[in-house]
């Protein structure tokens, strides 16, 4: 029998809703590597905060975006970044960049150039890659799409069990991020998060990570099994 392909895998869905975390774990179990373009943006606007460039300036963050080397570490519980050469893995998780990183994201000129840095990284599959629009936009023809969602103060739970806090007013704060940052994210005029008609719409609100992961790794072997031969 013949070895199956390697595949292309999506995982979209708004922030909280589980995408690196189911997304790493799959690519640990298939042995892939784990593309989590979030990270990508996230990188670039923490960039744009140190040297002073706007967030509402398309222009400029394309040329910053053009002279910036982002560089994606696969490791056992996540990916390292590295933002022309320095370690930013921890400084893009606080909340000041993921809100940038939104900003950011919403530019076509940004997106184009990032979209095409993602997707030479996954052209030769083998690649769990997580994100926003890696279904609709980044790659319309994976093998196998999955949109994760969950209601949003679970996500926002799940995201200040992330950064260590658990007082009501950060927890409150955290809900209304999320909620402007779904906003802004289903609504920009390119590339909106949005579900891909042909993907496998999961929510987590109640499922534990390792159910998640079990219904993802379904949908993964029924695929590989239809490209085997």
């Amino acid at each position: 029998m013949n070895r199956p392909r390697p595949l292309v895998i999506a995982i979209d869905g708004p922030a909280g809703s589980g995408k690196s975390t189911i997304a790493a774990r799959l690519a640990k179990r298939l042995g892939y590597i784990n593309l989590e373009s979030g990270a990508m943006y996230r990188a670039l606007a923490l960039k744009a905060l140190e040297q002073h460039v706007s967030l509402d300036d398309p222009e400029a963050l394309r040329t910053l975006a053009e002279h910036t080397t982002i560089q994606l570490d696969p490791q056992p519980e996540g990916n390292g970044v590295l933002l022309d050469g320095r370690d930013v893995s921890q400084r893009i998780r606080e909340g000041d960049v993921a809100q940038a990183a939104s900003r950011v994201s919403m530019h076509p000129t940004v997106r184009k150039i990032m979209v095409a840095r993602q997707r030479e990284m996954g052209a030769h599959g083998g690649v769990v890659m997580e994100g926003r629009d890696i279904g609709t936009a980044v790659f319309p023809n994976a093998d196998v799409k999955i949109f994760l969602d969950a209601d949003a103060r679970i996500r926002a739970e799940r995201r200040a069990a992330q950064n260590e806090s658990h007082t009501p007013e950060e927890a409150q704060r955290i809900v209304e991020d999320l909620v402007t940052r779904d906003q802004r994210d289903r609504t920009r005029a390119v590339s909106p998060l949005v579900a891909a008609p042909d993907a496998v719409v999961l929510d987590t609100t109640d499922l534990s990570i390792d159910e998640v992961v079990a219904r993802a790794e379904e949908l993964v072997n029924r695929r590989l099994a239809s490209v085997t031969g």
